[in-house]
């Protein structure tokens, strides 16, 4: 069986983030735990594992953590629309079928850009839990739950804040875990939107073996309608400040969000387990 390492969300090597592809053969599904043995294996922030079915056109899909099955991954799944257009000749459009968020839709552009068409997911404002300061290592301003993304997005001063944070993760790990969440998202708006992003952001879920996230694909599915209807616009451009960096270009479409983005193949290689 192949095995692909694709850095997501960016055009050029050791930059966005990196993501484990497995192309299952045609059947059923590996074992759970042997899914989540390879996961930790290869310990990137998502391996994400393909099965085909009767169209070329239509997978589906899991995502594994290192150390838990991820209900939603939209870098993994870019990496693996980027792995079938090279290793498949998949341009066009292919269809994921997943267990929690149904029918995920790619497309991929001859220029080798991919866009995801995902769920949007709503924010509520919510206080902040108890901690949330201590855990961040700053005063946080408005915070707001993501509804079935469950996560925290927390509004900072600025772009400055976000680059600046220094979180003390295993107080992260114990808030987010008795909370009930997966992670949280730091965001703020653009010091200078001249220079390509219209908002900032950085993504921490240590409980799910996670830290920090380079680039988080389905964190933009409450970013993108969040700033949008702040800034009353449907197209705009996140950064995620991690130290590798990527830009997401999102559109929000009523209830749903299409995250845009490019892919690089680092390696590839046999897996003999």
């Amino acid at each position: 069986m192949r095995f692909h390492l694709v850095n997501a969300f960016t055009d050029r090597p050791f930059s966005g983030n990196p993501a484990g592809v497995l192309l299952l053969p045609p059947g059923t599904w590996p074992e759970d735990t042997w899914m989540q043995n390879i996961a930790a294996e290869i310990n990137h922030p998502e391996t994400a594992f393909a099965l085909p079915t009767p169209s070329p056109t239509d997978w589906a899909i899991r995502w594994f953590t290192p150390t838990v099955e991820a209900t939603l991954c939209g870098h993994a799944t870019l990496a693996t629309a980027h792995t079938l257009r090279t290793t498949h000749h998949l341009d066009g459009t292919v269809r994921f079928t997943s267990n929690h968020h149904g029918t995920l839709t790619t497309h991929a552009d001859a220029d080798g850009t991919i866009t995801l068409d995902f769920p949007a997911a709503p924010t509520t404002q919510t206080p902040a839990p108890d901690g949330l300061d201590a855990a961040l290592r700053t005063i946080p301003g408005p915070t707001y739950r993501t509804g079935p993304l469950g996560d925290l997005l927390v509004h900072l001063t600025d772009e400055k804040a976000v680059r600046h944070l220094t979180p003390d993760l295993d107080a992260i790990a114990a808030l987010t875990t008795r909370e009930g969440i997966r992670g949280i998202i730091v965001t703020a708006l653009a010091q200078d939107p001249t220079r390509g992003y219209d908002f900032v952001s950085r993504f921490f879920a240590p409980a799910n073996g996670i830290p920090e996230d380079p680039v988080t694909g389905s964190a933009h599915t409450a970013l993108a309608p969040h700033w949008a209807a702040r800034l009353d616009r449907t197209t705009l451009t996140g950064l995620q400040a991690s130290p590798r960096t990527g830009l997401v270009h999102t559109a929000v479409r009523r209830d749903r969000v299409e995250l845009t983005g490019r892919a690089v193949t680092i390696l590839e290689g046999t897996l003999h387990a």
